[in-house]
């Protein structure tokens, strides 16, 4: 697929330099450098700037939101402008919080802390995404899946003990037994399933009324994207599939996977819903993918922009999946 990386989250060609992660003394210097800044998350929600939240909020390393930070901070890579580190101040506590939107499928609330300018909020990266460029796009996701690794996986595997950051951020060591931990990402296939003019849609019991977008489903261990595709496909809607495709991939750090898009071809069109894994299923034509991306279908809203599921969808529209 020749537009395959402008998916949102497709990559921006940051320079990661892995290789001096575990340089004490280079992280040092950079660090303390001038030309070093830091990006925020709190609880998840990176911060962004301007009117319309299409930007991330770049921060020098010694700035007051930072001044009670206990999480040490995560190399994210450097660029012409110098190094990127990323920052957790999720200790802090705004005031009125709504706790029970935190809660929710989508978390539309914002929150700004004294420290900074009126036009600087924490947001759901859900809903600025798509309106981020690709580099502050990439930093921002990997930023949220890695604290999102270290919160998940605080002790070891192996013995229980307590683990530490290790490497910049990028490795977890036990002090106990010695065993290092590494990021895990979880592959995932999304999958475009055609019919003639048709396209296989699900949704999920808990998404918003009206949302839905292509089926999905985690691949197991020992299985081929492929097979994959097919047995969920399969176990979702009984519908059976032939030929399957690569298309592109999408880091989604939700909380850290990775998503491969396919597409296939439907051998039967005859839906069987698994009530386990699905709400609804059910065959969408052409005319109606336009119209809820329209915003004018009756009662058929989009996959959310940004996702690989509307990427996928608006090239299929246009003929531009080869």
């Amino acid at each position: 697929m020749k537009h395959a990386e402008t998916v949102t989250f497709g990559g921006s060609a940051l320079d990661r330099a892995a290789e001096i992660r575990g340089d004490k003394d280079a992280m040092a210097a950079l660090l303390q450098a001038p030309a070093s800044r830091a990006i925020a998350l709190w609880r998840g929600k990176p911060l962004c700037a301007g009117d319309d939240l299409n930007a991330l909020a770049y921060l020098p390393m010694d700035h007051a939101l930072f001044d009670n930070t206990k999480v040490p901070p995560i190399f994210l890579g450097r660029d012409s402008q110098g190094a990127c580190f990323a920052k957790d101040v999720s200790g802090w506590e705004p005031d009125n919080l709504d706790s029970e939107s935190l809660k929710l499928f989508f978390d539309a609330s914002l929150q700004h802390h004294p420290a900074l300018p009126e036009d600087h909020q924490f947001a759901e990266l859900r809903g600025v995404m798509a309106r981020l460029s690709a580099r502050d796009a990439e930093l921002a996701a990997t930023a949220r899946a890695i604290f999102g690794w270290h919160t998940s996986h605080r002790f070891c595997a192996a013995c229980g003990h307590e683990s530490r950051m290790a490497m910049s951020g990028w490795q977890r060591d036990c002090p106990a037994c010695n065993t290092s931990h590494f990021p895990r990402t979880d592959p995932v296939v999304i999958m475009l399933i055609t019919h003639g003019n048709k396209v296989l849609m699900g949704r999920s019991p808990a998404w918003p009324e009206g949302m839905y977008s292509l089926l999905a489903g985690f691949v197991e261990p020992g299985e081929p994207l492929e097979a994959a595709v097919r047995r969920e496909v399969l176990e979702e809607a009984s519908i059976e599939v032939g030929i399957v495709e690569y298309l592109s991939s999408q880091p989604w750090p939700f909380p850290s996977n990775l998503m491969f898009g396919c597409r296939g071809t439907a051998l039967n069109d005859d839906i069987t819903v698994d009530k386990h894994e699905l709400d609804d299923a059910l065959w969408v034509s052409r005319e109606d993918i336009m119209q809820a991306f329209a915003g004018t279908h009756p009662f058929l809203n989009p996959a959310r922009k940004g996702s690989i599921a509307h990427f996928i969808l608006r090239n299929w529209l246009a003929d531009r999946l080869d």
